[in-house]
């Protein structure tokens, strides 16, 4: 029997212990705050890394933004439109892709670059606004023009030339929008408001003015309205927030833009080539429900892929400062992200080809399960695309070995073309699906290759390096100093 003196000991015992414990624990979490709150304070006490940590938050938004509104408007769309109306919206959204990758010139690439080395000369961030916008605004003429020739000369185009003008509205909406100013100067914000405010009412407008597959004509309206009015607002962010002011741009600055953009430009045209192009030659080789088995695939496909965009965006402007200032900074900066790449793009590859029969039927139904094999196999450009950008985008252009990898990109888009064309005529979908697949495959050869031999440069540069210093401190040594 325990008395009340023993009681009450064990009782102050037990307090004693709790309140111990609490204490330890509070400590325990006390330090973990104080550790996050100064690795907090390291992170942004750098600026750059404080612009950098920003950007990717901003384009993080807007990616998640584009990855759930699709998800909600998509299998809507496949529902009510049915195969061969959505096939066919797919196949005038990817030609009138060619006037986008036209109009861009390849400066959201080139531009991009030019003003994030100047974002501090307020003249020349002027300069080279007043410029690009002139050359894309002449090439939206152009644009509409060549369209105007091919949809009136084909029969295959001319018995649905409105959904082609309709969809053309994106184009102007592209061309007000300057992404390549808003990145160069690492404000990437904005293009996050302004495209979510775009997809928002694109998204709104798709549940409240599409019930019947005759309203199929309205993808397209809707989707230019949406952009057009994002550019607009882009356009009054412009002169409103940066203070860039509009001047008629010199020939000679016009010339030089143009021949920035020029190697980028062709790069441009056959990347689209063996991304963009697949769904054209479906398109013309079989017929608009093939092409729309193929597109939900493709579209899968892009959202995946299109998670790399934030971090992708928001390295490439300092990668281009990093090693615009010294090269030997590529193998420092550039290979400590690889150890974190390779194993998300592999786990997202083998999950998709694992999950495709649930991703197609949640995304797009029973309808499309003909889209399953074309999603398994086009999985594999997930990880062989990621690691494209990657060593292509992030390493070979900041390093000014543009020329080298809009070759390659030539070639492998030219090789597409045929592979698609042929694989297409036998196997339909599945063949455009293993041309991309194998496409892929040879560019990031070619890619590796240039790698290597970059790094064998640099490597013997280090050597002659300190060869050099060697030699000086031995003369040194032997030459009295006075």
């Amino acid at each position: 029997m325990f008395t009340k003196k023993k009681l009450k000991a064990k009782s102050e015992i037990f307090k004693e212990y709790v309140w111990q414990f609490l204490k330890k624990r509070f400590l325990a979490i006390k330090t973990i705050n104080t550790s996050i709150s100064k690795a907090a304070k390291r992170l942004f006490a750098n600026e750059t890394r404080k612009r950098l940590f920003e950007n990717f938050l901003s384009l993080s938004v807007l990616q998640a933004a584009s990855y759930i509104l699709p998800l909600i408007t998509l299998p809507y769309l496949v529902r009510v439109l049915g195969p061969a109306k959505f096939g066919l919206i797919a196949f005038s959204q990817a030609f009138i892709g060619y006037f986008n990758i036209l109009t861009d010139y390849g400066f959201n690439l080139s531009a991009t670059r030019e003003i994030s080395i100047n974002r501090d000369n307020k003249e020349k961030v002027s300069e080279i606004f007043s410029s690009v916008m002139v050359i894309k605004f002449s090439l939206l003429l152009v644009s509409l023009v060549l369209m105007s020739v091919i949809v009136f000369s084909f029969e295959k185009f001319r018995q649905d030339w409105l959904i082609y003008y309709l969809a053309f509205g994106i184009i102007l909406g592209q061309t007000f929008f300057p992404v390549w100013l808003f990145q160069g100067m690492e404000r990437m914000k904005y293009i996050t408001f302004l495209n979510i405010l775009a997809k928002l009412i694109f998204t709104v407008a798709i549940f409240v003015f599409i019930r019947h597959t005759s309203d199929y004509l309205y993808v397209p309206l809707l989707n230019s309205l949406g952009a057009i009015i994002a550019g607009l607002l882009a356009m009054w962010v412009v002169f409103r927030n940066f203070k860039v002011r509009f001047k008629m741009p010199s020939f000679a600055n016009i010339k030089y833009h143009l021949k920035e953009g020029w190697v980028l430009f062709k790069t441009t045209i056959f990347a689209s080539a063996y991304r963009e192009t697949n769904v054209f030659i479906l398109g013309l080789v079989t017929n608009n429900t093939i092409t729309g088995y193929y597109s939900i695939a493709e579209k899968i496909l892009k959202a995946v892929q299109g998670l790399q965009g934030p971090l992708g965006q928001a390295l490439y402007p300092v990668f281009c400062t990093k090693y615009g200032t010294d090269k030997k900074n590529f193998k420092l900066y550039h290979f400590k992200y690889l150890k974190l790449i390779i194993p998300i793009y592999t786990s997202l590859t083998i999950s998709i080809i694992l999950l495709s029969h649930y991703i197609i039927k949640l995304v797009a139904g029973k309808t499309y399960y003909d889209s399953v094999l074309d999603l398994q196999i086009l999985s594999v450009v997930v990880l062989v695309g990621g690691l494209n950008y990657y060593f292509g985008i992030l390493a070979l252009i900041p390093l000014k070995f543009e020329k080298a990898f809009s070759r390659f990109v030539i070639i492998v888009g030219l090789l597409n073309i045929i592979l698609c064309s042929v694989l297409s005529y036998l196997f339909n979908d599945v063949g455009a699906s293993i041309s991309l697949v194998l496409s892929e495959t040879i560019l990031f050869i070619l890619i590796i290759i240039k790698i290597e031999t970059i790094k064998r440069k640099l490597w013997r540069l280090r050597n002659e390096l300190f060869k050099v210093y060697n030699v000086s401190k031995k003369i040194e040594i032997f030459i009295p100093m006075y």
